[in-house]
């Protein structure tokens, strides 16, 4: 642990300081994300605006489940993006070679080898929708701290099914597709799932299971959450987070490598 541990403090601290050569770029990811955040905030006041509400969801619950979507979409851009993207890349031009002979664990270095900190902006609106909810609603310091637990567990489910989507480039070689799917239906998660009917609702729990990266956290910050579903949340990362690095191995046994 010791080792990854210095592995990873040289990846990050590598690729913060060639990011940094680009600080125009910091202004531009702030402007991109308040946009995002406006274009969010104002299709859920079209929906608040003639007094409708999502079932047992007021504006501002519904704007702590936005804000926790922002967050979770500031933390792909940050970690799971910049790496995850380029596994086609790397098969396509066969450095993945280079990455198998690496004397560390390939799917360590293939989802931790680069880093964006433009992605932060998100974070930062994220957590300031939340608080300002959370103000609105009289929410306790430590409902805060209750709710990342499960949003800890929706971002690990969130990497797995990423890693997993990219992993199948060893036989498809062109899927970038495929993962732009994944984040167009990752976008339900900036409405509680109250919102949709009762069959998109099953899919986006038992399928894709949107809920637990968003509306979860939410019920779970809010003190209204069944705890079958943190539990289900945890049962939930930990076998995708393993199925991951099965299917990895799995497809490895079908890379023939650059030179085959």
């Amino acid at each position: 642990m010791h080792r990854y541990r210095q592995v990873l403090w040289l990846f990050w601290s590598t690729a913060i300081a060639a990011e940094l050569e680009y600080r125009l770029n910091f202004l531009i990811a702030a402007l991109s994300s308040f946009g995002s955040l406006v274009g969010s905030l104002f299709g859920l006041f079209l929906f608040y605006q003639t007094g409708y509400e999502f079932q047992n969801w007021s504006w501002e619950e519904a704007l702590i489940v936005l804000g926790i979507f922002t967050v979770l979409q500031g933390v792909a851009a940050t970690f799971l993006a910049p790496n995850l993207n380029k596994i086609v890349r790397h098969v396509q031009e066969g450095t993945l070679d280079f990455v198998l002979l690496k004397p560390i664990s390939s799917q360590f270095w293939l989802s931790t080898r680069a880093l964006s900190p433009w992605g932060l902006t998100d974070v930062c609106f994220g957590l300031g929708t939340i608080i300002y909810a959370g103000v609105r609603l009289g929410v306790n310091p430590g409902d805060y701290l209750r709710a990342l637990p499960p949003l800890l567990l929706g971002a690990i489910s969130l990497y797995s099914l990423w890693f997993m989507l990219g992993a199948t480039s060893i036989w498809f070689v062109k899927i970038y597709n495929v993962t732009e799917v994944l984040r167009g239906l990752i976008e339900a998660g900036r409405f509680p799932m109250a919102a949709y009917p009762a069959a998109y609702r099953v899919f986006f729990t038992f399928i894709v299971p949107v809920a637990f990266l968003t509306t979860v956290p939410a019920e779970t910050l809010l003190q209204r959450v069944d705890w079958e579903w943190v539990f289900a949340s945890v049962l939930l990362a930990i076998a995708l987070f393993q199925a991951s690095r099965l299917f990895w191995r799995f497809a490895l046994r079908f890379y023939t490598s650059a030179s085959s």
